[in-house]
């Protein structure tokens, strides 16, 4: 459309038109501003046009000039505004200054010398009307940039919300993602990407679930979430993974999510590695179990001996009068000795664990332990490897205990190489945690299942054959570890071998 045009020549109107244009044209306040400038200093030949422009702050008046006009030094801008519209005779003309104000607002001020002849009166009133234009111009633009100020700053602190927000979900311990009804990935934080499949956060977000998770039977996967998106409830399960090459428990758990109503919009899994929480229970569960065999031993281990005592005399005496060579004595002599051995381990549980303690030395304790045993029927055809660290430090302990606790997993590791294999008994400063010794024994046996290694610890749990073992050998081990505020762990490979890792405080 063709915008109507001025039909006669008044050279006012003209400006006025040429002023409109340019305001009109929506170009940066400094730009128009500019313009302006040039269109009254060409079509009123003014001597001089400056329109002086608030600054963003409010603090000062900057002055807008035409390209070819120096800029002037500052003046007392605010002080002009302030006393209103000014003229006043200079030499060749007339000075006049119009405040730009809008609903009370000073926004700048127009100062321009207008020449002395036939047009000043049409000149000013030109400047007069220019100045009621300009200034609701001025003040729309002020407006604007607040508004974009407000928008960018709004902008900004969701942003950093924002980011505050993904950086809580990056730091959490846990792995944690999200999907939407479409099965898609709309949130993956960092555990996630040092996961067991390493999946980075680019290369997950917006691809479907089951393309990532292609590890696990996409049926399954699929009725997990269908079960959360059709009940709205929270949902756990906890599944064991050897796929990082050590045994780790995970505790998997999908949560409903709510954007909007009540309709269930996403679904948020969360994966944490539960393996030390489970492993401090099963610690607390088979401490438990110790002080339950201890409280049963200290009432019955006296009923249980004194019969077994007299057993044993009759047994002799029998001996005596029909020969050390029946049968049947030799038989009701080895059962004896036997349940003697039982109920001594029962003893271990119920006596006080209040032992001397006293500053110890780890490697002194375990050559102690490998010169006892030395003359073993059995253990001596063992070849052993030491691999002791020197100088470490010395802790609370009590020795003849740990001695005992020592011997019974050196004895558990000969009868899994069935007296023929290597045994590497190692001590070093933890490598994770400075303030413990590690002491491990290693060796080349059968290994043990991996169903069995949660019971190893349990009074009379044994593998050996029957006539071998009582079943409390790693029991007392583990008891006596307890007492120094220890711990043991242990990792088997079956044909490969055993190491069960003592882990003792220092200080």
């Amino acid at each position: 459309m063709v915008a109507p045009t001025l039909t006669s020549e008044h050279p006012g109107l003209e400006v006025l038109a040429e002023v409109a244009k340019v305001l009109a044209a929506g170009r940066p306040a400094e730009e128009g501003l500019a313009g302006v400038v040039g269109i009254l200093q060409r079509g009123l030949a003014l001597r001089r046009c400056h329109i002086w422009l608030r600054s963003v702050d409010g603090s000062r008046f900057l002055p807008i000039t035409s390209p070819d006009t120096p800029l002037p030094s500052s003046s007392p801008v605010a002080e002009w505004i302030a006393a209103g519209a000014h003229e006043e005779a200079v030499p060749g003309g007339t000075l006049l200054r119009l405040p730009l104000v809008h609903d009370e607002e000073a926004l700048g001020c127009l100062e321009v010398i207008i020449p002395q002849g036939g047009h000043e009166r049409m000149a000013h009133d030109v400047l007069v009307v220019v100045a009621q234009m300009v200034a609701p111009v001025l003040a729309a633009n002020e407006l604007s940039q607040d508004l974009a100020s407000e928008v960018a700053q709004r902008t900004r602190e969701l942003e950093a919300q924002r980011n505050f927000a993904a950086r809580i979900i990056d730091s959490l311990p846990v792995g944690l993602y999200a999907i939407d009804r479409e099965y898609r990935i709309r949130a993956w934080n960092r555990k996630r990407e040092a996961g067991t499949q390493g999946v980075s956060r680019e290369e997950a977000l917006g691809r479907e679930v089951f393309e990532v998770l292609d590890r696990q039977p996409r049926d399954l996967l699929k009725l997990e979430f269908d079960r959360v998106f059709g009940t709205g409830e929270i949902q756990t399960v906890e599944m064991d993974s050897q796929a990082t090459g050590e045994a780790r428990h995970y505790r998997i758990t999908k949560i409903p999510m709510r954007l909007d109503g009540e309709d269930i919009s996403h679904v948020i899994t969360i994966g944490e590695d539960v393996t030390a929480w489970r492993q401090a229970q099963q610690r607390l569960g088979q401490s438990e179990k110790l002080a339950a065999v201890g409280q049963l031993a200290a009432g019955v281990m006296h009923e249980i001996n004194n019969p077994l005592a007299t057993i044993l005399a009759c047994s002799e005496a029998l001996a005596l009068r029909f020969g050390e060579q029946d049968e049947y004595l030799k038989i009701i002599d080895t059962e004896v000795q036997r349940c003697r051995r039982i109920v001594e381990g029962l003893l271990d549980f119920s006596r006080p664990k209040t032992g001397h303690k006293a500053a110890s030395d780890i490697n002194a304790i375990i050559e102690q332990t490998l010169f006892l045993l030395k003359h073993h029927e059995r253990f001596k055809w063992l070849t052993i490897e030491r691999e002791l660290q020197k100088d470490l430090p010395q802790f609370l302990a009590d020795a003849e205990r740990l001695v005992q606790c020592f011997m019974a997993l050196m004895l558990n590791a000969m009868d899994a190489m069935n007296s023929r294999g290597v045994l590497t008994v190692r001590t070093r400063r933890n490598p994770q945690r400075s303030d413990e010794i590690l002491a491990e024994f290693i060796d080349t046996g059968t290994g043990i299942r991996q169903e069995d290694l949660p019971k190893i610890f349990e009074p009379f749990f044994t593998t050996k054959q029957q006539g071998r073992g009582t079943g409390l050998g790693l029991s007392v081990a583990y008891g006596i570890v307890e007492e120094h505020r220890g711990r043991i762990e242990v990792e088997s490979q079956m044909g490969v071998g055993t190491n069960f890792k003592v882990f003792l405080p220092v200080g």
